[in-house]
């Protein structure tokens, strides 16, 4: 069945909160339809990671628009993980530090931004046959898609996900500081000014507080399967 629906191209985005499962739940989907993933959030978080390097406070748009006019971010589709080049360079890792990722949050809300990874995402979609996960895929980056997926989990099982995360990478924060972080970036992407975190209204639930990642790619499956 995953062989008929590799033919057909589709677009399929998929939204939701930070550790609500979308990233896993996206990558193994595409897997599982041969299909290119593509980690918008890793877009942003490499934006985040050069105004880091290059010491670009985020209120300083004269600098963040020289930044976004010459940055040059790559997504190599590759198994099992993409692999994400900034100006030519891996950061596949240097993304994923956690500095980075309040960067990314705070970057991703800046309209300069936002409009340049947008334009940059629709293109790399344009000949379908992806999956492509981030936060506001289906409500403006691909409004059309042909399937729209909203992962959510209760905030103590995204907390404790991401605590488990922090924990093997060396991280020393309590389980408490990382749900306060959770909530507070919960706060920040529903409410910026563009393109907040919301569900599209033709956008299908998936509650992944009690599923494994398995579970929720074959129900995902199994919903486009029956719709198409």
């Amino acid at each position: 069945m995953e062989k008929n629906l590799k033919d057909d191209k589709l677009i399929i985005a998929i939204d939701g909160p930070a550790s609500s499962g979308k990233s896993t739940t996206a990558k193994e989907l595409a897997k599982r339809l041969e299909y290119v993933y593509l980690d918008t959030g890793a877009m942003y978080r490499a934006c985040g990671l050069q105004a880091f390097r290059k010491k670009i406070s985020l209120d300083n748009t004269p600098a963040l628009a020289k930044m976004m006019q010459e940055i040059k971010v790559e997504i190599k589709y590759s198994l099992p993980n993409n692999i994400v080049l900034l100006d030519g360079q891996d950061v596949s890792d240097a993304i994923r530090e956690p500095q980075v990722g309040k960067m990314a949050s705070d970057i991703s809300a800046i309209s300069l931004v936002r409009k340049g990874m947008t334009a940059l995402q629709r293109k790399l979609g344009k000949d379908k046959g992806i999956v492509m996960d981030g936060r506001d895929i289906g409500t403006v980056v691909f409004p059309d898609a042909d399937f729209k997926f909203f992962m959510v989990a209760d905030l103590d099982t995204r907390a404790q996900r991401r605590y488990f995360e922090e924990k093997a990478k060396g991280s020393e924060k309590t389980f408490e500081e990382v749900k306060t972080e959770l909530a507070q970036r919960d706060y920040n992407d529903s409410h910026r000014d563009i393109a907040p975190l919301k569900k599209a209204n033709d956008a299908i639930i998936i509650d992944s507080t009690s599923l494994s990642i398995q579970e929720q790619v074959d129900k995902i499956l199994n919903i486009i399967r029956k719709k198409k």
